[in-house]
């Protein structure tokens, strides 16, 4: 890692064959590095996910039969993972959502104190 990349704080989840295959979590880990990187992915790899927060998106990993989303959010000083899971619906479930506000929430609270 170079000493302007980002780390990576994992709030909740982990990717690791299996539940992903091996592709997929290769495609999951060059994607983060990406991240690190201080690159801005967009469609097809990222998209925004304003209904969490400002700054946070999901990843977007297709695996050979499930949809793979890693939320996350990109602070000045790192890459705060805060789900992941396979999507099974077009929308992303309220829990996901609601557990990832909670997640930030208390991380930022922590942060100040």
């Amino acid at each position: 890692m170079d000493e302007n990349d980002k780390p990576l704080v994992w709030l909740h989840g982990e990717i690791k064959t299996p539940p992903f295959s091996l592709e997929a979590r290769i495609e999951a880990g060059v994607l983060l590095r990406r991240l690190q990187q201080g690159e801005n992915l967009g469609l097809p790899h990222s998209r925004p996910m304003p209904s969490i927060e400002t700054h946070c998106h999901e990843l977007r990993i297709r695996d050979a039969d499930k949809n793979w989303r890693i939320i996350y959010r990109i602070d000045d000083d790192a890459i705060l993972i805060l789900e992941v899971f396979n999507k099974t619906t077009r929308t992303t479930p309220s829990s996901v959502i609601d557990n990832s506000k909670k997640r930030l929430s208390k991380y930022d609270q922590d942060a100040q104190d």
